[in-house]
């Protein structure tokens, strides 16, 4: 745990007053805690913490291991309703002391359902800042693995119960520029099914504009989507996660940082361009690097002058935290032994030609940097709450800013860029410029687009924004799937994911699907989709919110590559030897579809029941109690949906209502969930793994166990 050209660059920076710097350093040295969020719907979370506070912490209270007395978890203070949680306790206690043990595997169990994220607790800060409402238009522009992205997921369904989901009016757009990541992504957002979510894989530096349709008096016209908020949690050099990474203590060198600062500042200015009035936007890194940090505010700030920090002193006041740098003194050397106060200095140094071309004037501080009011940024440092390193910065738009000619607004919103005198052009180093030349769209640096989009959602504005719809291409009309089509017939560029298609509501896979679980006639229909190109309805189906609709029936998709839309809500169930295979409701789907759904149809079940259910995989009919066997026979064969009530009975405590889907077969029940979270509701509800899969993993460590005596 030592690199000396990172200590001398750090220093070099006043990171912290000298008589704090050995506790900055003592504190790199100590494993990070272990941190954990609670996680779903606000109801949900509450009810599980109310757990782990009353039930798992007690009997942690009092356990000692090698003569040493090991803390219990303790709440993060300054995280909203104590729904963060952190511990220190080294792996071997997890594995070896009973107690741990126990609570690491609720842990892992209610991890793999997304009851809870394991996530460091800096890493929870830029949602929070970012205040996101159910109503709201939210991007998170580098979003993969997630963790982020569910955070914002529950802030977009904050009206949520546990038994129930809503379809919010607002949106989450999550993209990621790699694919492999945008699948985690996606894998992680499934824990919290949302009509409302949106999963892209793009370059967020270059991300094209998405238009939806908005309306002038009778003429209805496509303009650019704007977001209320966007998370740029963007990439970089990560080193304020050292005490997790131990690599970077061996890895660490300036040009990562360095190099990182172009793509920052493009992805930061690429998202003041796609940000309404009234709009916020949360710069974030785990980095400690200022040319990383401040210098990329500091140059988005310059380039698009409409913008400025927002003072959040007073928000979340138990966080400790130190105010943004105002100088900062970058270097190309490796060992770090000579930095340079100013980019003019730098320039007439003897550093090679080669690394000078690497570096702008954009990685120093700008001359009136005082003005620019970089204080207002968030350090977070390891040695002030035991936790990672961090930064947080958070900017909006002046109310004071100047609105546009109509001619200037609408050149903005159609081709994405303005030229600005000399005088206040960015400045931007050569590989930006490279790409500014090469896609315009990217790097739109003046102020803001058409001021009456900022209603376009509710499909207000105050004048034209965009060429009139052809008939052809009405909202109601899929344009962009003919045009993607031909396209790739002539051998053309474009994604080639399978479109996304809107069912008709008469669809009579749809309606049975209705008919057969009782759905009301308030159910959204018209925005239930399947993903391939005949638009048939073959094995799962989705369901959408308005805005995810209209996005998708309004754009073009040669350059937006759209890999998840909406939510699962049924799926193909293959039913038994010459009957007709029917669509069941999917255990994800189940709080989005059950809002409609008639309570008059849902079963009633009890404990015992409902631990049969957990146990066996195909329990029959006959092995169940007598009312909820009766109840059960009556049904048809297929999909239907339990409710179990709270109540504690000498079996198990439910401590709130569950509702959960079964299949029935002629003879036989299943319940449908997948067997993670039959696990983990095994262990919440009987303290063990009662489930088939449980009982197999004890066999064959036992069996292991055994081997290794004989041995």
């Amino acid at each position: 745990m030592q690199n000396d050209r990172l200590f001398s660059y750090y220093k070099a920076q006043k990171i912290v007053p000298d008589e704090e710097w050995d506790q900055l350093v003592d504190a790199l040295r100590q494993p990070l805690p272990t941190t954990f969020r609670v996680a779903g719907s606000r109801q949900t979370a509450n009810t599980l913490n109310n757990t782990i506070k009353n039930v798992h912490v007690p009997s942690l209270g009092d356990v000692e291991f090698e003569g040493q007395k090991i803390p219990p978890p303790v709440q993060i203070p300054w995280y909203p309703d104590g729904l963060a949680w952190q511990f220190n306790v080294p792996k071997k206690v997890l594995r070896k002391q009973p107690e741990f043990k126990k609570f690491h595997s609720f842990l892992v169990f209610e991890t793999e359902v997304g009851n809870i994220s394991r996530q460091e607790g800096v890493s929870m800060l830029p949602p929070l800042f970012l205040e996101v409402e159910p109503h709201h238009n939210a991007m998170d522009m580098c979003a993969a693995p997630g963790s982020k992205t569910a955070q914002i997921l529950e802030a977009i369904h904050a009206h949520d119960t546990i038994t129930s989901s809503s379809i919010p009016s607002g949106l989450l757009l999550a993209n990621d520029s790699d694919n492999k990541r945008t699948h985690l992504l996606i894998h992680q957002s499934a824990r919290l099914p949302s009509p409302a979510l949106m999963v892209t894989n793009l370059d967020a530096s270059n991300y094209p504009t998405i238009k939806i349709p908005v309306t002038r008096g009778k003429e209805t016209q496509l303009a650019p989507l704007l977001f209320d908020r966007i998370l740029c949690d963007v990439p970089c050099s990560g080193d304020g996660t050292i005490r997790k990474n131990m690599g970077i203590w061996k890895s660490w060198q300036p040009m990562d940082g360095n190099g990182l600062h172009s793509l920052q500042v493009r992805i930061l200015i690429r998202a003041m361009k796609l940000l309404r009035n009234n709009g916020r936007i949360v710069y974030s890194t785990c980095s400690l690097n200022p040319v990383e940090n401040e210098a990329v505010i500091a140059e988005a700030l310059i380039a698009n002058q409409d913008f400025e920090l927002v003072n959040v002193s007073s928000k979340l006041p138990e966080l400790k935290r130190r105010p943004g740098l105002t100088t900062w003194q970058p270097t190309t050397d490796r060992t770090c032994a000579k930095t340079f106060e100013s980019y003019e200095e730098f320039m007439a140094s003897s550093v090679d030609d080669v690394v000078k071309a690497k570096m702008t004037e954009g990685h120093w501080p700008p001359k009136d940097v005082e003005a620019l009011n970089l204080s207002l940024c968030m350090r977070i440092y390891p040695h002030l709450q035991d936790s990672g390193g961090f930064f947080v910065a958070i900017l909006q738009k002046k109310k004071s800013s100047n609105a546009k000619s109509q001619p200037d607004r609408k050149r903005e919103a159609e081709e994405g860029a303005t030229e600005l005198p000399d005088s206040k052009k960015p400045r931007l180093s050569e590989d930006i410029v490279a790409k500014e030349e090469e896609d315009p769209i990217a790097f739109e640096t003046t102020s803001e687009v058409e001021a009456g989009i900022d209603e376009a959602a509710e499909g207000i504005t105050e004048e034209p924004m965009a060429e009139p719809i052809p008939e052809s291409e009405k909202p109601t009309l899929p344009a962009a799937r003919p045009q993607k089509k031909k396209a790739l017939e002539r051998g053309e560029g474009g994604f080639k994911e399978n479109p996304y298609t809107f069912l008709s509501p008469d669809d009579p896979i749809l309606l049975s699907c209705i008919e057969r679980l009782h759905i009301n006639s308030s159910f959204p229909s018209a925005n239930v989709l399947v993903r391939n190109p005949e638009g048939e309805a073959a094995r799962v189906l989705y369901l959408a919110n308005d805005i995810v609709k209209t996005i998708i029936q309004n754009n073009n998709y040669e350059r937006i590559r759209l890999t998840s839309a909406g939510t699962k809500v049924f799926a193909k169930q293959e039913a038994g030897k010459g009957s007709e295979a029917q669509f069941r409701v999917l255990g994800e789907g189940l709080p989005v579809i059950l809002p409609y759904v008639d309570e008059t149809t849902i079963i009633e079940g009890d404990m015992e029941s409902l631990k049969i259910l957990v146990e066996t995989y195909y329990p029959l009919c006959d092995k169940f109690p007598e009312k909820f066997r009766k109840t059960v026979e009556e049904r048809v064969a297929g999909s239907h949906i339990v409710h179990f009530p709270q109540g504690t009975t000498e079996i198990a405590s439910l401590t709130h209502d569950l509702v959960l889907p079964i299949w029935k077969s002629n003879v036989s029940l299943t319940l449908m969930i997948d067997k993670k979270a039959k696990s983990a509701l095994s262990l919440r509800l009987f303290g063990a793994d009662i489930t088939t899969a449980g009982k197999e993993a004890r066999s064959e460590a036992i069996k292991k166990a055994e081997l290794k005596e004989v041995e």
